[in-house]
């Protein structure tokens, strides 16, 4: 599956850009040029990497980034700033709020496609090679393999998909609405009760012999891979 880039701009020539760039290179991509817009998108939908402009209708990047830091189901998700403030004071002061990157406009858009793979190389480290791996947990993307400390975890398909969607994303909590959109595909229509089916077949499948249950569930919130207590 495409990585997912939401781009929040409201300038229609550079939002045209830096569509045709990334989709170019592979990315899928959404856009919105006002600032309330991107924050509920943001939180809706979760994309795996945010483009955001500082001075935007409505709602400012700035505020943008850091009302998505405070909430466990967005805090996790890479952010790069893309805008025209160019002063020393104004790139720390976006750094400081959460921005993962900044890039100052007017910008080359190879090094903009550089500099979103390098975030999520940094972000999603795993996601540099076939394995993936979460603490004793191992999958490989080529021979669809899953072991947990050399023990080999039989998945169906669905389970398979969601586990991989959690050890690229370790940490971040997704809704059941999200895990529906990028587990089984926008245009598939499953009631998000299923989710939780599916999340207790793989609990059962991954915890066999009474392992650490690296799945938590997230109160009015979702579910999360981490190392919870």
């Amino acid at each position: 599956m495409n990585t997912r880039v939401l781009l929040v701009e409201d300038d229609e020539n550079i939002t045209e850009l830096v569509r045709y760039n990334l989709e170019t290179a592979g990315f899928a991509i959404d856009s919105v040029a006002d600032g309330e817009e991107g924050l509920l998108k943001a939180q809706e939908e979760a994309p795996d990497i945010i483009l955001l402009d500082w001075m935007l209708p409505n709602l400012s990047g700035l505020e943008i980034c850091r009302q998505l830091r405070r909430k466990p189901s967005t805090q996790n998700i890479p952010i790069i700033m893309l805008t025209a403030r160019a002063d020393e004071p104004d790139r720390i002061r976006g750094l400081e709020t959460g921005a993962d990157d900044y890039i100052v406009k007017p910008f080359s858009p190879k090094e903009l496609i550089v500099r979103i793979q390098a975030v999520l190389r940094r972000v999603r480290p795993a996601l540099a090679g076939h394995m993936l791996a979460f603490k004793d947990i191992q999958l490989d993307n080529v021979s669809h393999r899953v072991t947990r400390s050399d023990r080999v975890i039989n998945l169906g398909p669905t389970e398979y998909r969601l586990l991989r969607h959690f050890m690229e994303n370790p940490s971040r909590v997704f809704s059941r609405e999200q895990l529906l959109d990028s587990v089984w595909g926008r245009d598939v229509y499953v009631e998000p009760r299923t989710v939780d089916v599916h999340i207790r077949r793989l609990r059962k499948a991954i915890n066999e012999n009474g392992e650490q249950d690296y799945i938590r569930t997230v109160r009015s919130a979702g579910y999360a891979l981490d190392e919870h207590k």
